[in-house]
């Protein structure tokens, strides 16, 4: 630690850390696309995705979505961590109202950013897409108003043969779901 102009007392100096303004980790693949959302008196109106041939136009990646669906989340609930290893399946999430706190850790192995985490906030107030690739677990916690998360998949559900494969909630460390007291 650097020096510092102002003494502090010896308890307080002992406790004394400084937040860091680095950059999120990368994880090849990961990537943010803000979403406009247009406002008028009247309430708002959103486009999600544009599809060719049905392919989202507009992404750094081709992505054909094969099912979109819906999650409702209570106020504060993790969901986590899981991970789409049996047939290659993307996701891009939206949240459409309310909060949450995703995590996501590279698992694949040989991959260039294997055992990065990265955060990232998405919300309702300020949408965006998320492009979460095969491989790479995911979770999130939600906010204080709970959240509905609006995402498209690449492949469809199989009831018969689930491809969401499970990791333990503190697999990445406990310290990720707690409140930021800071």
């Amino acid at each position: 630690m650097s020096s510092m102009e102002i003494p502090l007392e010896k308890v307080a100096a002992q406790s004394l850390t400084f937040q860091t303004y680095d950059p999120p980790a990368e994880i090849e693949g990961v990537f943010l696309a803000p979403l406009a959302r247009h406002l008028s008196l009247e309430g708002s109106f959103m486009e999600l995705a544009r599809l060719s041939e049905g392919i989202v136009d507009g992404l750094p990646v081709s992505f054909e979505p094969r099912q979109v669906s819906v999650s409702a989340a209570a106020p504060g609930r993790v969901n986590a961590f899981h991970v789409h290893p049996k047939v290659r399946q993307d996701e891009l999430w939206c949240v459409i109202t309310g909060a949450l706190k995703v995590w996501l850790v590279d698992v694949r192995a040989g991959s260039p950013t294997v055992g990065a985490r990265r955060a990232v906030i998405l919300s309702g107030e300020t949408p965006q897409l998320l492009h979460i690739p095969a491989g790479v677990a995911h979770g999130y916690r939600a906010g204080p108003e709970g959240a509905v998360l609006l995402y498209l998949s690449s492949q469809q559900f199989n009831r018969a043969d689930p491809n969401e494969g499970r990791l333990p909630w503190d697999a990445f460390g406990a310290e990720l779901w707690q409140d930021d007291r800071g």
